[in-house]
């Protein structure tokens, strides 16, 4: 990672946290405890990394006080910043590294155009203040970019999309292509394309991952809310409403009118049918089908068991005779 020269004291003016150990120490990056030295700030939260813990050589780590007097009393020497959270803290810590990094840049004279030079941008879009945009994007007509929003390179916006502020939009990510949308002509067999009449709605603060596919909507617009995040190679259908702060693993596939609701969580290559609703704080594993609404919060899975093959085939030609098994059963109950 890149190294810059910070103090404890200038992470916890910024960041809160209670310090334990000079608040005038050192520390130059940010590393798991396994690999930190002693010029490293790491973080503990979770408690089977215990060992891991109370043997860093991490000149800090970012600790709960309850976990730190464990650790503490285990052998491990280095300083400590005490908070409610330390995950939490971890991704304020990367935020806050990442802009001493720009700041590093700026003053040795490293600074990128905001708009590169090769990136195509139509005269009717509105581009807002402090928007980064890389190569070869493309930005379409009566698009709109909000501000400090970035985009990596080769990012398509399509016409009439819009994408908030403090946004980040990574590579080969395409907003506003055409929602799979066709009608068969029972008389010729024919495929008649639906012309996808409507647009994409970002809301702020959204990630989305690279080459992640958000389609237009048909005549309605598709719409992510506040705060959602995207993985890679995603694929929203048109129509598609995101909740705020629904977060989705890598390969899901959301079908098109599917209406999601928000502190939502899928995991990754989960499957969401056309047209259901999904309720705030509802959460599915990965790889699993969802093939019915969901209207009540919860952790819901529908995976079938990874098994020997022989055994999984058996099992598989069982689940086949579960109906007729069902009505013996009801035919011997009666």
């Amino acid at each position: 990672m890149r190294r810059v020269d910070v103090t404890l004291g200038q992470i916890v003016r910024d960041l809160g946290g209670e310090p334990v150990g000079s608040t005038s120490r050192s520390v130059t990056g940010i590393a798991s405890l396994e690999s930190a030295t002693s010029s490293d700030v790491s973080f503990f939260s979770s408690a089977k990394y215990a060992n891991q813990f109370a043997q860093s050589q991490a000149g800090c780590v970012v600790v709960k006080k309850s976990d730190w007097a464990l650790a503490h009393s285990k052998g491990y020497q280095g300083a400590a910043i005490l908070t409610d959270d330390p995950y939490v803290y971890y991704a304020r810590l990367t935020q806050w590294w990442r802009k001493q990094i720009d700041v590093d840049a700026n003053s040795a004279g490293a600074t990128q155009p905001s708009i590169h030079p090769s990136a195509v941008i139509a005269p009717s879009a509105h581009i807002a203040k402090d928007v980064v945009i890389g190569a070869l994007c493309v930005i379409e007509a009566n698009a709109v970019i909000g501000a400090r929003t970035r985009l990596a390179p080769r990012v398509t916006v399509g016409e009439g999309c819009a994408i908030g502020s403090d946004c980040i939009i990574h590579s080969g990510v395409v907003i506003g292509a055409d929602g799979f949308g066709f009608a068969l002509d029972q008389a010729t067999g024919e495929w008649l394309k639906i012309e996808q009449l409507g647009a994409v709605r970002i809301g702020n603060q959204v990630e989305i991952g690279a080459n992640t596919c958000i389609d237009r909507g048909a005549l309605e617009d598709t719409v992510l809310e506040d705060g959602v995040k995207l993985d890679n190679l995603i694929q929203i259908g048109h129509n598609v409403r995101i909740g705020k702060h629904t977060a989705m693993a890598g390969c899901v596939g959301v079908a098109g009118s599917a209406n999601i609701g928000a502190h939502c969580t899928i995991g990754g290559g989960a499957v969401v049918l056309g047209h259901l609703e999904l309720a705030d704080h509802v959460h599915i594993s990965a790889a699993s089908v969802v093939t019915r609404s969901i209207h009540l919060a919860g952790n819901y899975t529908g995976i079938f068991p990874l098994d020997d093959n022989n055994q999984w085939e058996k099992n598989a030609a069982t689940l086949k005779q579960l109906h007729a098994l069902r009505d013996r059963i009801k035919k011997l109950e009666n």
